[in-house]
């Protein structure tokens, strides 16, 4: 599956805080490969995460997430939030660019190639991995003319012109 190239998409929700008078909750993000549309009407996409992961327990109990779907110029981005271990998302988002969705709270980046919002329609194991579908509840185009970041043979890589 290696030689399948992929789109990268920055995968968001945000983490309400445990309690109302806690702290603010915290903002989680996650590198996607696995991404794709599954319908046009209604509009629906997909994410398969791994199982188990801190995005697969929170989409298990946050309904509403976003993707950023991610510019050649973003793989810093991408590369940031594909560690493996990391015990929080706190830092990751302190010095990028990104506002936050109307729809579901979560953040959307800056310079994106484009923004969706979306709500969890259904959920269903595969192997090592949970398909999360989600209905699109907004989307928008900041970027234009930009080109997509790409996985291919274990790497983020271009398209050429």
């Amino acid at each position: 599956m290696s030689r399948l190239a992929a789109g990268v998409v920055l995968v968001t929700a945000h983490e309400p805080p445990l309690t109302e008078d806690g702290p603010r909750g915290e903002d989680v993000g996650m590198t996607a490969t696995a991404f794709m549309s599954v319908s046009l009407d209604p509009p629906l996409v997909l994410v398969s995460l791994r199982e188990g992961s801190r995005m697969d327990d929170l989409l298990a109990e946050q309904p509403v997430w976003a993707v950023s779907v991610l510019a050649e110029g973003q793989r810093q981005v991408a590369g940031r939030f594909s560690m493996k271990g990391r015990i929080s998302d706190r830092l990751l988002f302190d010095d990028l660019p990104w506002s936050r969705g109307e729809v579901s709270g979560a953040p959307l980046l800056d310079g994106a190639l484009a923004t969706l919002e979306c709500r969890t329609e259904f959920r269903t194991e595969a192997g090592d991995h949970t398909l999360v579908v989600g209905r699109v509840l907004s989307a928008s185009v900041p970027v234009s003319d930009g080109r997509p970041l790409t996985y291919f043979k274990g790497g983020y890589r271009h398209l050429s012109a």
